[in-house]
This record gives structure tokens, C-alpha cells and sequence, in this order.
């Protein structure tokens, strides 16, 4: 957990913390469109094959059997954001897509040794307030708690207006004002970067 003098409080989304990420989420909505954080575990065609339940279901069960699969910021007892982070190698879209791939130089112990962030979400009226950077702030933190000794991302530049949707995956500055680092680009607007712990 970490606190800081604006009270705001951020933690492992754990079984007991379930319900939180349910009222930040959206008991019907599930985040982004019914998302409910599964997108990046599974190939494409079999996310779409879920209903939003099923996506809900099957992210509840990932939070009950552990470990915690992100963390949750709250102000004054709300929870208010999230950012989603773990090993790597458990997000199969993570480690197939071609702007987030591993490098063809990363060994299997260097991959099994990588935590990735894969996305952020903000209640409105939270965004734009520098909570993205307090998450990606404790994500750090969290991972080298973890054994992490690298973590992994691949932001969105925003040298553009962006499209509804797009800065779920967290945006390039914040990542490099965080001492993230660019080891690859293969879309224009999406830098795979990676801080070493």
C-alpha cells in the first residue's frame, strides 16, 4: 500500500477488494467495453467469443486465485483507478502483438523475469489529475516487490488527439518521465519501452 499527504491509498486488487473494482468498472459496463481487464490474456477471436459476464467471471476468478492481477487507487474510500500489471508472459496478446512482442533478443529467463502494464482505467472526474502517474509510480514499486527485474510497456504517444479509447494502455511521456526507456517501434504511435529494476 501506498499513501501520500492527498490521502490518496493504492492497493493489490485482491478477493476482498472485488467489489471496488466492480463500482469503479461498471457492474454493466465492465470498464471499456466490457472489457473487464481480459483483452490482454487472450487472442482476439476468443475474447470476442465471451460475453461481458463471462469476460467478469473469468477476471474474478483470476483475482481469487491471486496474485493480484493490478492495483487499485483509492481516494477517500473510493476506488478511483487501476492499472493492470503482472508477468509477462501471462498476457498471450502482450506476447503476440506486433507492437508489444518481445525482443528477438530476449531469452526465455529474461522473458520469465519481465512483468508487463497493460492498461489503466480512471473514474471521470479522476482523469487528467496526474493519476496515471501515481499507478505507474506503485506498478514500479509493486513489480520489484514481486521479483520483477524487468517491466515492460507499450504506450501510446500523444502527439496526436486520441481517438475514445486509445489511452487505456497509458501514455508514452508519463512512461519515460518514469524512466522507461524505448527498445522498439514498430507502429508509429506505439513504443514498446522497458525499465530495468
Amino acid at each position: 500500500m501506498t499513501a501520500s499527504a492527498d490521502a490518496l491509498q493504492i492497493h493489490p486488487l485482491t478477493s476482498e477488494r472485488w467489489k471496488d473494482l466492480v463500482d469503479l468498472f461498471g457492474p454493466e459496463r465492465g470498464a471499456s467495453s466490457g472489457c473487464w481487464c481480459m483483452w490482454p490474456f487472450m487472442r482476439g477471436k476468443d475474447w470476442k467469443a465471451l460475453s461481458r459476464e463471462e469476460r467478469r467471471d473469468a477476471f474474478e476468478t483470476k483475482v481469487t486465485h491471486g496474485p493480484a492481477p493490478g492495483l487499485l487507487a483509492y481516494r477517500d474510500g473510493m476506488a478511483v483507478g487501476w492499472v493492470a500489471l503482472g508477468p509477462r508472459e501471462q498476457y498471450l496478446r502482450f506476447q503476440l502483438g506486433k507492437t508489444s512482442k518481445p525482443l528477438d533478443t530476449d531469452t526465455g529467463e529474461l522473458i520469465r523475469a519481465t512483468h508487463a502494464i497493460t492498461c489503466f482505467y480512471m473514474r471521470s472526474g479522476y482523469r487528467k489529475s496526474g493519476l496515471m502517474c501515481r499507478l505507474l509510480e506503485a506498478a514500479i514499486e509493486h513489480a520489484a516487490s514481486q521479483g520483477a527485474r524487468i517491466l515492460d510497456a507499450c504506450p501510446i504517444e500523444t502527439d496526436k488527439p486520441l481517438q475514445w479509447g486509445e489511452g487505456f494502455v497509458g501514455f508514452a511521456p508519463v512512461f519515460r518521465r518514469n524512466g522507461f526507456e524505448e527498445i522498439a517501434r514498430r507502429s508509429p504511435r506505439r513504443p514498446l519501452m522497458r525499465r530495468v529494476l
